[in-house]
């Protein structure tokens, strides 16, 4: 859960730890900020970043692997590798930390720059905010936290209106909250008044608190039978990246039904 704005003067100490056969990025605390395992460095480790793939529950299958794949927040590289290596989608990844872009060329197999492969060390909230980039982005991933992991830093009505503004039409969005922290109620407000609850699903936290919200531009959920084709599709195409598309249903709740309830 990577640093995302220049707001202190100095970005914090990039270190690495290892055990059981996990590496680990550290951002000068003992929180981690992103893993791999070492002898199988394709598969997603962390829980909370399968479910960030959630997001392709809401592509038509045809759509898989099509148009530009872009992360905001690098951490150990896991999204950026899978929408690179296994939808071989164009990728755009955006990390603040220049020490964390080398790390994960060093420790966690990010490959260099290439024609499909673009890393750039700069603001995410300006990113997002550059016009040149409005309405190119089918999957846009948000894992915008600092060195404390307590919160994340872009967490405005202001940058998630921009979030759906470089999204093109049938993109999705998805974004890592906490959902046991107080910012949560606030953050999807956010994401509501930017989307429409129409627009926006989440699922539950993880153990650790991790809650991941789905947000699209002009995105229709398919009904129940779809969602378990397209899980069941999700599990036998990516099942070497650890994907458990099927148990994401269990725990989707689409965010306009959660506001009609009572209470």
């Amino acid at each position: 859960m990577p640093s995302s704005r220049s707001r202190t003067p100095q970005l914090p100490e990039v270190t690495i730890s290892e055990y059981q056969g996990v590496r680990n990025l550290h951002l000068g605390t003992v929180w981690i900020q992103g893993s791999m395992r070492t002898e199988r460095p394709d598969r997603i480790e962390l829980e909370y970043v399968q479910r960030m793939m959630a997001s392709l529950l809401w592509l038509e299958p045809a759509q898989l692997g099509q148009g530009l794949a872009v992360q905001l927040g690098l951490g150990a590289g896991a999204i950026t590798r899978f929408t690179l290596k296994a939808l071989r989608m164009r990728t755009v990844a955006v990390e603040l930390n220049p020490a964390v872009i080398g790390a994960c060329r060093m420790f966690f197999h990010l490959p260099n720059d290439g024609p499909k492969l673009q890393v750039l060390a700069m603001d995410a909230g300006q990113w997002v905010q550059d016009p040149a980039h409005q309405g190119s982005v089918q999957l846009l991933h948000v894992d915008l936290y600092d060195h404390e992991a307590a919160a994340p830093v872009l967490d405005d009505a202001g940058f998630y209106a921009a979030c759906r503004e470089v999204l093109a039409d049938g993109g999705v969005m998805s974004v890592n909250l906490f959902g046991r922290h107080a910012s949560f109620a606030r953050s999807l407000a956010h994401l509501v008044a930017a989307f429409g609850a129409e627009q926006v699903c989440s699922l539950r936290p993880t153990r650790e608190g991790n809650c991941v919200v789905m947000a699209g531009r002009h995105v229709v959920l398919p009904d129940r039978a779809a969602l378990l084709d397209r899980a069941a599709a999700i599990e036998k195409r990516f099942g070497r990246w650890g994907l458990p598309a099927r148990k994401w249903l269990r725990m989707l709740r689409p965010q306009a039904a959660a506001s009609k309830s009572p209470g």
